[in-house]
């Protein structure tokens, strides 16, 4: 079996299980506890956010660990929201993830916030300029993802955030998909939120990095843990393997994105010439795309029957989100990009596991062309 839906999770990196096992059974204590056990579990708690915040170029206080990346989303944007005194109008785009566009619209069905979607272009891209013009006086909030899971759209959050804070905004990026293919550092936003499960850590893990002294309003209250900004005793065992398996992911980025992103152009090739009319969406092949990334749309067969018959051919991919499976609804993204519902509804992904060759790849390109081809080529001797 070959494994190409790694944007829904990852396996569990060993050196990841392996770092958390002590804290799973010999040090097992509350870190909130004031003796030996609990001090024990404290100090890797204390050594697992320090080692988050030097991949992302933060300090330790800056980083909140979570249940997952759609709390640490959640957190980021109704936390910085409800607790800014600017103004009550936020911008994201309509390609974003659930946690993000369901956060949004929380605060505008609750709390009365306006909401400004910024215009895409048909690769999803978003431009300085169209940011600009969906920025108000009093917008408090811009919330867009640094990549996306579904279209493998990179954006230049930097130049954005640029853009933001020059009209006085903050400015939160879900980078849950760029994490170990994007360098984190450097950005200029005001929060990033990260899931274990998508880098090699187990679900029900993830981290906000949310900078400073910005307050916060809190989503979970209790104990105060997390500097008051996540009630909860931690979870120090999950916290350890994320901070492991991101620095490993870190570590290997460059050379994983330079070996992966021309044996993932080969393929898109392949992809294209089996058939007329396959669509590729989001980026076109570059430094705007997840150097592991490849989707299509196939006008003509429905994607959950391409997946089908790829799972019979060993092959295991996705017609997108994780979130969204199982949904007789087109996805968002790609309806967002202009594409008809028709045709969103025959979408497939492909994210590629690190150590994937350029054959086997290869070889998956083949199988992918004999699925999609024609009915009359496919039956042919």
């Amino acid at each position: 079996m070959l494994y190409l839906d790694n944007a829904a999770t990852t396996p569990v990196r060993r050196e990841a299980l392996d770092a958390a096992w002590p804290y799973l059974t010999g040090t097992f204590g509350n870190p909130s506890s004031h003796h030996q056990v609990g001090e024990a579990a404290a100090a890797g708690l204390h050594d697992a956010r320090g080692r988050v915040a030097a991949v992302l170029g933060a300090r330790r206080s800056d980083i909140v660990f979570t249940a997952g990346g759609t709390e640490a989303a959640n957190l980021a944007i109704k936390g910085l929201a409800l607790a800014s005194p600017r103004g009550k109008h936020l911008v994201t785009s309509r390609l974003e993830h659930d946690a993000v566009l369901h956060s949004v619209e929380f605060l505008q069905r609750v709390h009365g916030f306006e909401v400004s979607f910024v215009e895409v272009l048909p690769d999803g891209t978003i431009t300085p300029e169209a940011l600009g013009a969906a920025l108000r006086e009093d917008t408090t909030l811009v919330s867009l993802g640094l990549a996306n899971n579904e279209i493998g759209t990179v954006h230049d959050i930097r130049a954005l955030a640029e853009i933001a804070h020059a009209s006085g905004a903050l400015v939160h990026t879900d980078a849950v998909q760029a994490a170990g293919w994007i360098d984190l550092r450097g950005l200029g936003v005001d929060a990033l939120t990260l899931s274990g499960h998508k880098i090699g850590a187990p679900k029900g893990i993830g981290a906000a990095m949310i900078r400073g002294r910005l307050p916060v309003e809190p989503l979970v209250h209790g104990g105060g843990q997390e500097n008051a900004r996540r009630s909860g005793t931690e979870n120090v065992a999950f916290a350890v393997a994320l901070a492991v398996a991101l620095e490993l992911s870190e570590a290997e980025r460059e050379e994983k994105a330079a070996r992966l992103a021309p044996r993932r152009d080969a393929f898109i090739e392949q992809v294209l010439a089996a058939r007329d009319g396959v669509l590729l969406t989001g980026a076109a092949p570059g430094p705007g795309r997840l150097p592991g990334h490849a989707s299509f749309c196939v006008p003509g067969r429905s994607g959950e029957s391409i997946l089908l018959d790829l799972a019979e051919r060993g092959v295991i991919a996705s017609s997108g989100s994780a979130c969204a499976a199982g949904s007789d609804e087109p996805s968002h993204v790609l309806t967002a990009l202009g594409i008809p519902r028709e045709v969103a509804q025959t979408a497939v992904r492909f994210t590629l596991p690190a150590g994937i060759t350029a054959e086997q790849l290869e070889a998956v390109g083949t199988l992918v062309g004999q699925v999609i081809a024609p009915v009359a080529d496919r039956h042919q001797p």
